[in-house]
């Protein structure tokens, strides 16, 4: 990495302090700006998770790189969550140009997992709308029977007690993991009983679906969509590809701008192979398609 990034403080809810770090490319001048969304089921990770050697790529290509924070769950349900995805986006606007020479104009979202999942929310859901999203192994449907079922190939793990999750454990709301939380386990123990729905947003969606519908991009694809680039390896045993596929359709029907790279035999972080050469080609791909929708002035 060539130069820490600068820290700001976007939101505070409460007592949680909800943080951006900010990364400058070398050209001056009002830059387009890729926002960053880390994955981690909605209920961990971290604004320093990117990728460093994708975070160089990014730089290089002359855009300002923005990884934000979000509060997690179970402490922090889905529709706060939302809030602060669209606070994130309403503060680089607002606050962006002067602070690091944003041009909130030529905006784009990269997101990994669940940040792929937040990534297809800010289609439809922030303002000002983004230019291109590219969600990598990302969903757009949390309510599917993936998410809502006992999953196959976490049931083949050792089985996780509720009391062994730490779902109900206190705690406060918080956007950073801290030593003693507790809650290790609650993805896995989620995903063995098909409760992930139910622990992000404390609504069971066999009772009621329609509270979901605001926060399932599956369900609000419309014309005027950004236009996105999904990225997913075919062996993921966490998200399934179909998860894209299913975007991807949904694209189509509404004749959004869209291409779903599939990465054969590829898995769930398979993007850290940073050596693999479909993995480069891929990252080339993934700064074309933001040259293009985002443009580089002069």
């Amino acid at each position: 990495m060539s130069h820490p990034p600068t820290t700001h403080v976007y939101k505070t809810a409460g007592n949680c302090q909800i943080k951006a770090d900010v990364y400058r490319p070398a050209a001056a001048g009002p830059t387009p700006v890729l926002v960053y969304i880390h994955g981690g089921c909605l209920m961990y990770g971290a604004r320093q998770s990117i990728n460093p050697r994708q975070l160089e790529l990014y730089l290089g290509a002359g855009y300002a790189v923005v990884s934000i924070d979000y509060r997690l769950a179970p402490e922090t349900k889905l529709p706060a969550i939302i809030e602060d995805l669209r606070d994130a986006f309403r503060w680089i606007s607002e606050q962006g140009p002067a602070l690091f020479g944003a041009d909130p104009a030529r905006l784009g979202v990269v997101g990994h997992s669940a940040g792929g999942y937040l990534t297809l929310m800010a289609g439809f859901a922030v303002e000002p709308r983004p230019k291109a999203l590219i969600p990598v192994y990302g969903y757009g449907d949390i309510i599917g029977d993936w998410y809502s079922k006992p999953d196959p190939f976490y049931c083949q793990q050792p089985a996780v007690t509720l009391e062994e999750s730490e779902w109900h454990r206190g705690g406060p709301e918080t956007s950073e993991l801290y030593e003693g939380r507790g809650k290790g386990g609650l993805y896995l123990y989620c995903r063995q009983h098909g409760q992930w729905p139910l622990a992000v947003g404390g609504v069971d969606p066999a009772r009621d679906p329609a509270f979901f519908a605001p926060y399932n991009p599956v369900q609000n694809v419309f014309p005027g969509y950004p236009p996105t680039l999904l990225l997913h390896g075919d062996q993921d045993t966490d998200v399934p590809h179909a998860q894209s596929v299913q975007m991807a359709g949904e694209l189509a029907q509404h004749g959004v701008k869209h291409e779903l790279i599939t990465i054969k035999g590829g898995g769930h972080g398979f993007d850290g192979k940073m050596d693999d050469p479909v993995v480069k080609d891929t990252l080339v791909r993934v700064l074309a398609f933001l040259s293009e929708h985002l443009g580089m002035r002069g």
